[in-house]
């Protein structure tokens, strides 16, 4: 069901790859809260999650519009690419705000996996999406930071050696703007864990591994700052927009796993004898479901050219990862309504992903901020908040 953008050369090898971990496989490991190390290290071995990072520093140096193939691949197979999607693009607030020193220091590992960055602290339960108003500081200290603080929803610490953190390093009183005064680390967690950094797992409706962590005099060397000290909301808002991209292209992956799932079971369920899929109230909404992936999936990818043309982006990546989260919410909950009481039956597996995709019109940001956003910025209407 894939549009005019096939990119087969890409869904091959990784339809192949999933097939290694079918169904059964994903449903243990949900149902175990388990993370799912094999597949993440095959993918690492095979190359995929290094897309973003350029040849010369060990990775294959594609662009976000193949990079979004790949993820949305994993999760069309019926696999979860929120596993370990941050491992293929955190790294990019070093490769493109980094010194060349961290660069040569960490890309390498990171493309071939000696290393795993994939977490990101960034939210703290005061603050919420008002990302300025955070408490959690850096203060400096002779060639070290002291940081101290607390942060929320950070996910993938436990499988990670990196973490990038967003900190005030200049207090919000004695700066121009709001926005100024915050600055990103790169923490090494393992040393930092049990060395002025806590991290409490918190328990979710999906199998998500993400934490609460508690900074008490950490402290991190100055060679680990990111770039310039108070410009760390403009690296932040950099990374946004290919973020937004691979989420959205993740959405589309559900989005098709549910319309063929849905459309195959409706084809061979027989009621009152007739198959189900006959019947235009289980037509209807799967249609009107594929139409929506459909559209999502060309915003997709047109967000994706523009951004890999390096020009402006942020209207169709936010839009895209807006359409594509509402089209496969659409697509689970007509799967589920197509497979009826089976579909929450564990071993049909819709009610994991129905759970799994839900996710996405709240986090990475959620769907109201999305509306206020192009409201804002495109309709040119006035700021809400």
């Amino acid at each position: 069901m894939t549009g005019s953008h096939n990119h087969s050369e890409l869904r091959d090898p990784i339809a192949d790859l999933c097939r290694r971990y079918p169904d059964e496989y994903w449903r243990g490991i949900d149902q175990e809260r388990r993370y799912p190390e094999e597949f993440v290290r095959a993918l690492t071995e095979a190359g995929w999650l290094a897309a973003l990072i350029p040849e010369q520093y060990g990775g294959s140096g594609l662009g976000i519009t193949e990079a979004s193939v790949i993820l949305e691949q994993i999760n069309r197979s019926g696999g979860n690419a929120a596993a370990c999607h941050a491992q293929m693009y955190t790294m990019g607030t070093v490769l493109r705000h980094g010194s060349e020193q961290q660069k040569q220091r960490y890309l390498p590992k990171i493309a071939s996996g000696e290393l795993r960055l994939q977490a990101f602290a960034v939210t703290e339960p005061s603050a919420g999406t008002d990302t300025t108003k955070i408490r959690t500081t850096a203060i400096r200290n002779g060639d070290r930071y002291i940081i101290n603080g607390q942060k929320v929803w950070t996910s993938r610490v436990q499988h990670s050696d990196l973490m990038l953190l967003f900190a005030r390093t200049t207090p919000i009183e004695q700066v121009s703007k709001k926005t100024e005064g915050l600055s990103v680390f790169l923490v090494d967690l393992r040393e930092a864990v049990g060395n002025g950094l806590t991290v409490k797992p918190i328990d979710t409706m999906i199998n998500h591994e993400t934490n609460e962590l508690y900074f008490d005099e950490l402290e991190v060397p100055e060679d680990n700052i990111i770039g310039e000290q108070g410009r760390g909301f403009r690296y932040l808002l950099d990374g946004l927009n290919a973020e937004r991209i691979l989420i959205a292209a993740e959405c589309i992956g559900d989005g098709d796993w549910f319309i063929e799932r849905a459309t195959a079971y409706a084809r061979e369920r027989v009621v009152f004898d007739r198959p189900i899929g006959q019947n235009q109230g289980i037509q209807f909404p799967l249609a009107h479901a594929y139409a929506n992936v459909r559209a999502a999936d060309l915003m997709r990818y047109r967000a994706a050219k523009l951004f890999d043309g390096g020009l402006p982006c942020g209207a169709e990546a936010n839009m895209a990862k807006l359409l594509a989260a509402d089209a496969s919410w659409e697509a689970a909950n007509a799967a589920l309504q197509t497979h009826g009481g089976y579909g929450f039956a564990s071993e049909y597996d819709v009610e994991r992903k129905f759970r799994e995709t839900r996710l996405f019109q709240v986090a990475p940001i959620s769907t109201n901020l999305i509306l206020s956003y192009i409201a804002e910025h495109i309709l040119g209407l006035p700021r809400s908040f």
